[in-house]
């Protein structure tokens, strides 16, 4: 069992309708020991690849393409979900559904962050579905960039997102996956 496994059956709770609440450590209070240790892992994981930028999305995913980014000495690139008034009119769109917040997201990355040149990382906290890391994967492709792999914190196995992107051929790593939650119990069962 990896130290990110530990945290979480130390410090989650499982709520109803499949949720597990990470808040402690990565989704609202951030936690530099998990971060070191989940940019590690990455890292390592991923050594043998070209990398010249992590592409994640806002929000839970910045901490940890930051810390990785650190890590590697690249840049971080995050999609956005919100227009301000100062976002470029020249920009790479997709659409992500929040399995957690059951919305529909418009998400954007502006053109001149991204490049055919780059070869990206995407990086994030969950995954579930796997449609916010599919709207990365339609970013990076119009921007005409190679992906080189996908490193997720927490992949719920249960449900369809990391069988669909390895099936589609994605180096995919993630560090803890779980099996089952049980809210009843408060159990969690990750895969061997």
């Amino acid at each position: 069992m990896n130290y990110l496994e530990q945290k979480i059956l130390q410090e989650c709770e499982v709520r109803p309708g499949n949720i597990l609440k990470i808040d402690s450590f990565l989704n609202h209070q951030i936690q530099m020991d998990v971060m070191r240790f989940i940019a590690q892992e990455f890292k390592s994981r991923f050594a043998d690849a070209k990398i010249t930028k992590i592409l994640t999305i806002e929000a839970s995913g910045i901490a940890i393409a930051t810390m990785l980014g650190n890590s590697l000495d690249v840049p971080v690139v995050f999609a956005k979900k919100s227009q301000t008034l100062n976002s470029s009119d020249d920009k790479y769109m997709s659409h992500a559904y929040s399995f957690t917040h059951k919305m529909q997201n418009m998400v954007f990355v502006s053109v001149p962050y991204l490049s055919a040149s780059d070869h990206l990382l995407i990086v994030d906290d969950f995954l579930a579905e796997g449609e916010a890391v599919h709207a990365l994967i339609d970013i990076a492709r119009q921007a005409g960039a190679t992906i080189t792999g996908i490193g997720i914190a927490v992949e719920k196995g249960n449900q369809n997102g990391g069988r669909i992107l390895r099936e589609e051929g994605y180096h995919l790593e993630s560090l803890a996956i779980i099996e089952e939650m049980n809210y009843e119990t408060q159990s969690i069962k990750f895969r061997e």
